[in-house]
């Protein structure tokens, strides 16, 4: 498996220092950026800014913060993907930090999937070579969220 590239590595960080090419926008609470898989148009995610582990160590304003930002992606996925939904969640098993998946459902997903989380996808979607987030395949899309957000915030 080749390594991820760096601003995989650290997300936060590399959006700090504006080397994250999934970055849609600042926002109050963190980093919106497009996911790195595609596999479902439009996914994207809030990475909360300063770094905290868990949703409930933000104090009460920021989580108030990053809560609506989470919405306000999530209304700039829906209008730039025409979804038949939006997904949200925050888990935290994994990445030592607050983030949240913002996660578009469509009615062309196979019917025992569509209302399933999506971490039942299997790795053949996640890690996929033709869902990798791409600039030249996936750009417009993530410029077109990106443009829907600015105009929320």
């Amino acid at each position: 498996m080749a390594e991820l590239p760096i601003w995989m590595r650290d997300p936060i960080g590399s959006a700090e220092r504006g080397e994250n090419p999934t970055v849609l926008a600042r926002l109050r609470s963190g980093f919106a950026v497009f996911g790195w898989s595609q596999f479902l148009p439009g996914y994207s995610l809030l990475l909360g800014v300063p770094r905290v582990a868990r949703l409930e160590d933000m104090p009460r304003d920021g989580r108030r913060l990053f809560l609506d930002d989470m919405g306000l992606l999530g209304e700039a996925v829906a209008r730039a993907c025409a979804p038949r939904r939006v997904n949200y969640s925050i888990y935290g098993n994994t990445d030592p930090y607050v983030h949240a998946h913002v996660v578009p459902r469509y009615d062309w997903e196979p019917a025992e999937r569509v209302t399933r989380p999506i971490w039942e996808y299997g790795p053949e979607k996640w890690s996929a070579p033709e869902y990798a987030f791409d600039e030249a395949k996936h750009g417009d899309l993530k410029r077109r969220i990106a443009a829907a957000l600015a105009e929320s915030v």
